[in-house]
This record gives structure tokens, sequence and C-alpha cells, in this order.
């Protein structure tokens, strides 16, 4: 009995794709990942259109209700920031835990006597960190911010590891863009730039 329930239980923590556990009305969008055995991880839309940032937040509700089945990887999606906005003063929509696209002039701003962009990592092969990105400080100074060990890959390809690594690391709290932190845990949103082949949650 106490086999069965753990072969059931690890079954479902492990499933791939996402689960209706309720008849429920869904858009369209949902659908077509439901049929096709996507997960929340493999959204088809481009990333960061209204349509990605739509699926999530639908995918968010049917969960917080208890309507659908997540893996490990798309609940670490839908309980964080990924897909919620807030408006600003001048009536500009920002979304939150996503990187910010800042207009010009602030796309790229002056470090140490060099325009640099903001909000955009990349590789350091000469270290001594992996990868690095430049931020805006709170004070409005430019901030280069270093993280990923060089000696070592990203291998979030593998639930497991991918799982381990956010555990450690405590990303569910990792807010701050001007800590290094917050880059490790959220650094295959920039898979593509990177070099790097999963798009899994790190």
């Amino acid at each position: 009995m106490i086999e069965k329930i753990i072969k059931r239980v690890l079954n479902e923590e492990f499933n791939k794709s996402m689960r209706l556990l309720e008849d429920v009305e869904i858009s369209d969008e949902l659908k077509y990942h439901l049929d096709n055995n996507l997960t929340l991880n493999e959204n088809v839309f481009r990333i960061y259109s209204d349509s990605y940032f739509n699926l999530i937040n639908e995918v968010r509700e049917l969960y917080q209700y208890g309507y659908i089945h997540l893996n490990s990887d798309d609940r670490w999606l839908v309980e964080s920031d990924l897909g919620k906005s807030v408006i600003l003063e001048n009536g500009e929509v920002v979304w939150l835990d996503a990187p910010i696209e800042i207009e010009e002039p602030l796309t790229e701003m002056k470090h140490r006597g060099k325009n640099v962009r903001l909000n955009s990592p990349f590789r350091t092969p000469g270290g001594p960190k992996k990868f690095a990105v430049y931020v805006k400080s709170p004070g409005g100074n430019v901030k280069k911010v270093t993280f990923g060990d060089p000696n070592l890959r990203v291998r979030n390809a593998s639930k497991a590891r991918a799982k381990s690594f956010r555990a450690r690391h405590k990303c569910d709290q990792k807010k701050d863009r001007t800590k290094a932190g917050y880059w490790a845990c959220n650094v295959s949103r920039y898979r593509k730039k990177l070099g790097l082949k999963s798009s899994r949650s790190w």
C-alpha cells in the first residue's frame, strides 16, 4: 500500500506535462499545450510577450484553485511573480520578475567611461565569474554584477539538479536585480543569448 502511494506521488511529481484535475473552461492556448503534452516551461509563445504572460497567469489561477496538476518546475513558475504587473505613475505597465525593457536613453548607460547595456547578461571568458550583467542601482548608478562559477556548467536540463539548485539558493526569495543570486536563479531566461541548452527554470 505504502509502495503504491510513493509510486503515485513520484509519478505525479515528475510527470512532465500539465494535467487538468477538473472539467473547467480554458483558453485555446492552454488547450494546445495540454493536447501536445507541453509544460508551462515549454510555453510556445515569444518569451515575455502578452500571450506568454497570459498563459502563465491562466495556469496560475487554475493552480490556486486546485484545478490543474503541475510538475515541480511549473509550480516554481506560477509561485513566482512572473506574469504579474504594476502600472507606473506615467501609465507604463511593467511586468514583475522579468527583465525590464527600458526605453532610451536608459537601455544604455555609462560605466567607467563606456556605454553598457542594462539588464542584459553576457559571458565573461576572462572571469572571475562565468557571467556578468550591468544593472541600475537604487542610487541611480550603474553596477556590474558577476555570477556563476566559471568551473561549473549550467546543468538545469536535469530536473533533479535544477530543483536542488533552487532549494539551496532559495531562488523563490531572490527578487533584487542588483544581487548575483537573482541573476544566477534566472539565468535560463537568457538561454539563447548565453548559449544555454535548456529553458528549464533554474
